[in-house]
């Protein structure tokens, strides 16, 4: 018995120590994920909470579709977080691991197995509390050409064309970038979306207002005017499709205002992390104003961004 007895003492008091499962408990928070493929075209975000317990939860955006989704059935098993994502078309598997501080994870069952890399979510206290001022607008667009703008997946910018003075997509184009990146700012534009095409406007490159021929449907997730998503806005205000609409937006931090043909959207909305336009994940730098091609006919004219600074102390 002494043999059994000077292995079953150990183990048993290991799984006593509170340490026992700090490894898994690493997992826990938000993640900003760089998923390593040519064009880098996505990024996508990760929340994991009640990991080293059995209430183990999270979500995820980066599964088909560019929604938020519920991890399902995600487990911890000899360190590594598992979980797998089924629907109609497809079965993904996801595995990760925590190394040095960042999370090293593979997603295979896809055409292409995708590996990827996680960094902690940045925290970013900046707040809309009235010592921020503006600074001179900028025109993002001439009205004559792609000056200042290139293409995401290529510096061709496929899709896109000026016509009229209008910047216009016509569906399945490139997501159109600028050049130059921003941080705190005002952005004002006005659009037209053709009848059943979907467009968007990333915010950093990373949080997408919707643009979407939805006249007449309750707000959503999925809506017209939503910080996609993350926050619904209290009504639909958009307008029938071929019709030019307003939208500004006021970005400081993680808080977003918005307002839709006159309508406030959000005010000082809190953004949690990442959408499905995302394709730069480094939360804590300046990004890119975005624009979505790839879902339908969009035109876009009187885009003005101004910057926004805080007043010294």
């Amino acid at each position: 018995m002494r043999p059994f007895v000077a292995i079953f003492v150990p183990l048993a008091l290991a799984a006593l120590l509170p340490g026992a499962r700090a490894a898994d408990k690493d997992f826990n928070g938000r993640w900003d994920i760089t998923v390593h493929k040519t064009p880098a075209d996505r990024a996508w975000w990760l929340e994991v909470t009640g990991a080293g317990t059995p209430e183990i939860k999270g979500r995820f955006e980066g599964f088909p579709g560019g929604s938020l989704n519920d991890l399902p059935k995600p487990k911890i098993e000899d360190g590594v977080l598992r979980f797998t994502w089924v629907d109609t078309r497809n079965h993904l598997d996801y595995e990760i691991h925590y190394v040095n501080g960042d999370l090293e994870g593979q997603m295979t069952g896809g055409a292409v197995p995708l590996k990827f890399t996680g960094h902690r979510a940045p925290a970013i206290n900046e707040h809309d509390d009235g010592t921020w001022v503006k600074g001179k607008p900028v025109a993002l667009f001439n009205g004559k050409d792609l000056t200042g703008w290139t293409g995401l997946k290529s510096d061709k910018a496929d899709g896109w064309t000026v016509v009229d003075g209008l910047l216009t997509s016509i569906g399945h184009a490139d997501d159109l970038i600028t050049k130059d990146k921003y941080w705190n700012f005002e952005l004002h534009l006005e659009y037209n979306i053709a009848a059943h095409s979907n467009s968007g406007v990333g915010l950093r490159g990373r949080y997408e207002v919707q643009i979407i021929d939805d006249f007449g449907r309750p707000p959503g997730m999925h809506g017209t005017g939503a910080l996609y998503t993350r926050i619904v806005p209290p009504a639909n205000y958009g307008k029938p499709a071929g019709e030019w609409q307003t939208l500004d937006i006021r970005l400081v931090g993680m808080e977003v205002t918005g307002t839709l043909n006159g309508n406030k959207l959000y005010d000082k909305g809190v953004i949690e992390g990442l959408t499905g336009i995302a394709y730069d994940p480094n939360e804590g730098e300046p990004g890119a104003i975005e624009l979505q091609g790839d879902h339908g006919a969009v035109q876009f004219r009187n885009l003005v961004l101004t910057l926004l600074s805080q007043k010294k102390k």
